[in-house]
């Protein structure tokens, strides 16, 4: 109320309430008074003094938790006055009070700098308090208050003891947050704290397992690595021993801090190579290839650690299971063994893994030996064996005559005995290729001949190159005929057919042609160590950008604002800008243009209610500014707008009922929750009285659907990442693409644009002319939800349209239908 009219009967009973016996009447008696003092001082002056002394009469804590805040509101200097009667008492006092008080000594140390060091001491006595809520705000208070290191270090170390003892997970997120931005603003100062952030690893959610080893990341420095990396191993044999939740991405997790670790302190690389590499045959297939991905770029930067690496790696091939481990570890093997002792012993391990030479004759034989089974009971009909054709011979009887004696073999019987010569163990490499793998098998002959002509460049013994290349090309042979045979699952295809053959053509030519030595030998790990140095300049120029959001040239211009008034090239007063800021106030004001196209229009301008809404986006929730236009020339009684919504929506903060006078304006929000990443609608209507009590009227509102590209950011993740998301998300939506786009990279730039993925495909990789682009997309919601997309386009002809598809993947149904329909995707792509 602020009419004084209105407000004077009712001011003697609201100073009575100050005195009534219920704690409840009390407290919110307290917030009348202050409020009646805040719009109608003239009324009750007393209103200060009264609250004061209500202050130092009243018992309960709730009482004297609003009584504060009310009189901190009204009169600074009496709540000063207060705090400074009860200063000792504030760490012993109710947490409610507690917070109250806290929050008043942040306003007054920016006023009133002198109580800054008696503050900062009741701060510190305030971070040993048993409540939690306490605790963070102390912590908050006194990062606020000063940027000293040790106050820093304290309300650092404060909030890691939150983030280990709560059980929330948003709460550990939270504060974890916090942690984040005081390392950001105070460089080196929280190193000391790195092995305390780990401690949040004990925490069984993998997103705060993941903020915690990426704070404690960027914290480690040359001189508590090595215990990083401990406790890191640490955790990484807990994952092989003990089943976590989402053990398998918490692995891969660890794995990846283990390999930056490694690559960023070389003085721990060998250590952690020889750790990762037991866990080989332990890990799952997609931990156990991020491993390799990390040996191979270790062997590559130093090479100090290539001897020890490939003795282990060669000695562990007869453990290794996974095709993909298996293809890496003999792509090293092929690459690093550079001496004639290394290659004699990679030579022997492989050939304990491919067993008995050739594969194809060895299988028959075995074959031959397995003894005849009876015929599988499925084949028996009608107590016949069903059988294939007929063998006979000749046999003479008792009686002197000729008589023909035919057996039938069962064709079962032989399927049994094939079956039973598959399912026999064998060598991990033999059956790996038996089952199909002919990748590796390609890989495989590489490795073979790379040996083979590495061992002929640095040996002078011609007998032993010749013996292992005549040697390689029969194992290559081998593995030509066994994959056109009946032993395998699936026929060799054409493609592993030509790189085999290929590999055997060049064993047969290199001596005569010294360029094929240069192919194999040099070319293939110029290629890798480009790659290598390309990661490291993507990882300089990351830390370089970093470093330059806060960096400061040596010979910029101090600015003095008592000496002079500048203004910003907009005409804004530059020192209003700045006071702004240091109050925490908004310094990006939305552009005009901006905010206009997001102005909706609810209702026709015939209608008796005009209604039109601003439709502001925030992180996880979206304010509909209403304005509401009275078109009549009547008042419209109780007037309401009440809105509904449909997908993972929901209002939480409706508009309040109002009387809008004729032809008059007003403006009521609404609060509405998002929880995830759907394509959402809002519909609603405005309800107002009619001349009758039991009459109403009703404006139907347009519907006003959530974009979801307000949600969506591009983001990044490495190929083993996104290749095991690709086979794990369950929803696809694959779009169809005819556009007249003049190239295909136009075309990616295009989609990249309106649907806010990144494009995971290096740029090298899309290098030169050609009809067709295949790429990697990949982009992440506010919410944590992952979008996978696969561009496949060609250009039919110089002016031909460009067709192909889209393919979008996610875990949930609504974010792969909602990217897919995006109208930005079908301007781009003319969408059929």
């Amino acid at each position: 109320m602020r009419d004084a009219e209105l407000v004077e009967p009712l001011l003697a009973p609201a100073r009575q309430c100050l005195e009534h016996r219920h704690a409840y009447v009390r407290k919110n008696a307290v917030w009348a008074i202050a409020s009646i003092y805040q719009h109608l001082e003239s009324m009750i002056p007393d209103a200060p003094d009264l609250i004061m002394n209500f202050l130092e009469e009243e018992n309960d804590n709730t009482c004297k938790r609003n009584a504060f805040a009310a009189l901190s509101s009204i009169s600074h200097d009496k709540a000063l006055e207060y705090l400074g009667g009860v200063f000792d008492g504030i760490p012993n006092a109710d947490e409610l009070l507690q917070l109250t008080e806290l929050e008043f000594i942040r306003k007054d140390a920016v006023t009133n700098s002198q109580n800054k060091a008696r503050y900062l001491r009741l701060i510190f006595d305030l971070l040993e308090a048993n409540t939690a809520t306490v605790v963070y705000e102390a912590a908050s208070s006194l990062t606020a208050l000063t940027s000293n290191p040790v106050a820093v270090k304290a309300a650092a170390s404060k909030f890691i003891e939150l983030s280990i003892k709560e059980a929330d997970n948003n709460v550990k997120l939270i504060v974890l947050e916090k942690v984040d931005q005081l390392r950001q603003n105070n460089e080196g100062v929280l190193d000391d704290l790195t092995m305390e952030v780990l401690r949040v690893l004990s925490s069984p959610d993998i997103d705060v397992r993941k903020k915690a080893l990426s704070i404690a990341l960027d914290m480690v420095s040359s001189k508590n690595v090595e215990e990083v990396v401990s406790l890191l191993k640490k955790e990484l044999s807990k994952t092989v021993d003990e089943q976590y939740e989402k053990n398998t991405e918490y692995r891969s997790l660890l794995i990846n801090a283990i390999h930056q670790c490694a690559i960023k302190f070389s003085e721990v690389a060998s250590s952690v190579v020889g750790s990762l590499m037991d866990f080989i045959a332990d890990f799952n297939n997609a931990s156990a290839v991020d491993v390799i991905s990390f040996v191979k770029e270790v062997v590559e930067k130093f090479p100090k650690l290539r001897p020890t690496i490939v003795e282990r790696l060669v000695s562990t091939l007869s453990e290794v299971r996974a095709g993909k481990v298996y293809r890496g570890a003999l792509w090293i093997v092929g690459e690093y063994s550079l001496e004639a002792n290394d290659i004699r012993e990679a030579w022997k391990r492989i050939r304990a893994s491919l067993g008995e030479i050739p594969i194809l004759a060895s299988e028959e034989r075995l074959l031959a030996e397995v003894p005849d089974g009876e015929s599988d009971p499925k084949d028996q009909i009608n107590g016949h064996a069903k059988s294939s054709e007929p063998t006979g011979s000749r046999k003479v009887l008792a009686d002197g005559t000729y008589a023909t004696e035919s057996a039938l073999t069962s064709s079962a019987a032989v399927k049994a005995k094939l079956e039973a010569v598959k399912a026999a163990q064998k060598p991990p490499l033999r059956q790996l290729i038996l089952d199909g793998d002919y990748y590796l098998a390609t890989v495989l002959s590489s490795t073979l001949t790379k040996l083979v002509m590495r061992h002929s460049e640095i040996s002078n013994d011609t007998a032993r190159t010749n013996a292992l290349r005549a040697e390689a090309m029969l194992i290559m042979i081998s593995i030509v005929r066994v994959g056109q045979s009946q032993f395998v699952k699936a026929p060799i295809d054409e493609d592993s057919v030509d790189r085999i053959m290929s590999c055997v053509r060049s064993l047969a030519e290199f001596a005569e042609h010294k360029e094929l030595e240069s192919v194999f030998l040099d070319d293939t790990r110029n290629a890798f160590r480009a790659i290598v140095q390309v990661e490291e300049k993507k990882r300089a120029a990351k830390e370089a950008s970093e470093k330059a959001k806060s960096a400061i040239q040596i010979d910029d211009v101090v600015s003095i604002r008592q000496l002079a008034k500048k203004t910003t090239t907009d005409g804004a007063d530059e020192v209003q800008l700045d006071l702004d800021k240091a109050t925490g106030g908004d310094t990006t004001a939305d552009d005009l243009s901006s905010k206009l196209s997001r102005v909706v229009q609810l209702t026709g301008f015939s209608d008796p209610v005009y209604a039109e809404a601003y439709v502001k986006v925030h992180q996880f929730d979206i304010v509909l500014d209403v304005l509401l236009v009275n078109q009549t020339t009547e008042t419209l009684q109780n007037l309401s707008v009440e809105f509904a919504t449909l997908g993972d929506l929901k209002v939480i903060e409706k508009p309040t009922t109002q009387n809008l006078g004729p032809h008059d304006f007003h403006n009521v929000q609404a609060t509405i929750k998002v929880s995830s990443t759907d394509t959402g609608v809002i519909f609603g209507n405005v309800v107002y009285d009619g001349a009758s009590s039991t009459e109403s009227n009703v404006v139907i509102l347009n519907d006003v659907h959530v974009d979801i590209m307000d949600y969506i950011q591009p983001a990044y993740c490495s190929e083993t990442q996104f290749r095991t998301m690709w086979t794990e998300f369950e929803w696809e939506n694959k779009v169809n693409i005819n556009s007249k786009a003049k190239n295909l990279r136009d075309f990616l730039k295009q989609l990249m644009a309106c649907t806010n993925m990144s494009c995971l495909t290096p740029e090298a990789s899309m290098k030169g002319d050609c009809q067709f682009l295949s790429a990697n997309l990949y982009a992440r919601s506010v919410f944590g939800e992952d979008a996978l997309a696969n561009l496949s386009i060609e250009k039919e002809g110089e002016n031909g349209p460009i067709t192909g598809f889209v393919r979008i993947r996610s875990r949930s149904q609504g974010l792969a239908l909602s990217l897919g329909s995006l109208k930005g995707l079908s301007k781009v792509g003319e969408t059929s």
